[in-house]
């Protein structure tokens, strides 16, 4: 019953124990202390000067099939963050990105387009400051048009630490603008 097997069984369980013990204290430390930091509600976040463009495109990469004219939105922005906080001992790197959420074409329905996003791999980085930034893509809705539709603009974030699941937030800050077509 005691031979060589079952003590290196017993001394791997004992291991794998202990690593997950460890593993789950780092996970609640870092959350903890991310929560101490008030991490989900950054307010140090300013988008304005939002301006959208929109574009009739007939290209299949940009969003038509059939070659049936498709259109599509970019925006440019002014955007100041301060998201030093996110950093901490657990931080590997920071993905942030830009969302606009507008509302879709059935009753109560919403969508979500991401204009832009930038990967932050240390608090040295973390402090963002642009100026009439372009977005970095063009998006375009399951509808023929935006014209007319309101959207919210927001900076969400997602850390990526060394140990642990991925922590998703958003800065409480908002932007506003209005659809418009340029024909």
């Amino acid at each position: 019953m005691f031979n060589l097997v079952t003590r290196v069984q017993t001394a791997g369980n004992q291991a794998l124990t202990a690593s997950m013990v460890v593993t789950g204290f780092v996970i609640l430390l870092t959350l903890l202390q991310l929560a101490q930091d008030n991490v989900w509600g950054i307010s140090t976040t300013s988008i304005t000067n939002i301006q959208p463009t929109s574009s009739i495109k007939r290209s299949s990469q940009y969003g038509s099939v059939n070659r049936k004219p498709k259109e599509n939105s970019k925006i440019q922005f002014d955007l100041d963050a301060d998201l030093t906080p996110l950093f901490n001992w657990n931080t590997k790197q920071v993905f942030v990105y830009l969302t606009a959420e507008y509302p879709g074409k059935s009753e109560g329905s919403s969508n979500k387009v991401t204009y832009w996003d930038k990967i932050i791999k240390s608090k040295d980085e973390a402090k963002l400051h642009y100026v009439n930034q372009r977005s970095k893509y063009s998006v375009w809705d399951v509808e023929k048009s935006f014209r007319g539709r309101n959207a919210t603009v927001r900076l969400e974030w997602n850390i990526q630490p060394h140990v642990g699941p991925l922590i998703y937030g958003s800065t409480e800050t908002t932007g506003n603008f209005q659809f418009l077509r340029n024909e």
